[in-house]
């Protein structure tokens, strides 16, 4: 069999050549040019399926001068931007979509989570739900600076303030004479203090 047989050809996944005719290409519509039209361009606002067919000369000319926004005023400019946002696609305020359609003016909320009461706020139905009392979740860190001065985890601000002065009295070598053997303490005390403090227990 002959390699180069046009019966070969037939039963190839991609023929050595492209045997097909091939039609003619499209002529540049720029008014007296001849040239092929191998380049499209948008013909503008309103027609943005639509393409001119330009050659290569042409069509950087064409898109020198393009401008999309011609003959608008600013503010319809404005507004085709601002529509842009969303697609071009209709929308409307929170609230008077279809299911406000039940009860125009109020959100419809049966059903939904509202940890943070928000449509009670701007109108839903539910009834306001009783804060409930929120617990203080201790850490380790807490604990040990809790152990460190010596309180109890349900210490207020004015019994971690008044233990913290207490214990520097005690610890302080200017209060011991100059005895340094408990600095190691102060230190650990000072830290205690300061962490409860940075993360507001005091």
């Amino acid at each position: 069999m002959k390699f180069d047989s046009p019966l070969f050809d037939r039963i190839r996944v991609k023929p050595a050549q492209d045997r097909r005719p091939r039609t003619a290409s499209h002529v540049c519509e720029w008014p007296g040019c001849k040239q092929p039209g191998t380049y499209r361009a948008p013909k503008g606002r309103g027609r943005e399926n639509e393409k001119w067919r330009y050659c290569l000369d042409h069509v950087r000319e064409y898109n020198q001068t393009y401008n999309f926004f011609a003959g608008m005023s600013d503010e319809a400019v404005l507004k085709y931007q601002k529509d842009a946002i969303t697609g071009h696609r209709p929308t409307w305020k929170m609230g008077t979509g279809k299911t406000a359609a039940r009860d125009p003016g109020r959100f419809y909320t049966e059903g939904a989570s509202d940890p943070f009461d928000v449509f009670n706020e701007l109108g839903g139905r539910r009834p306001r739900a009783e804060p409930k009392p929120e617990g203080r979740t201790i850490r380790n860190a807490e604990r040990k600076a809790f152990d460190t001065l010596g309180l109890e985890l349900d210490a207020g601000r004015a019994d971690i303030k008044t233990r913290f002065k207490d214990l520097v009295k005690r610890h302080h070598p200017d209060a011991n004479g100059g005895d340094r053997s408990t600095e190691d303490r102060l230190v650990e005390i000072i830290q205690a203090y300061n962490y409860l403090k940075s993360v507001g227990f005091c």
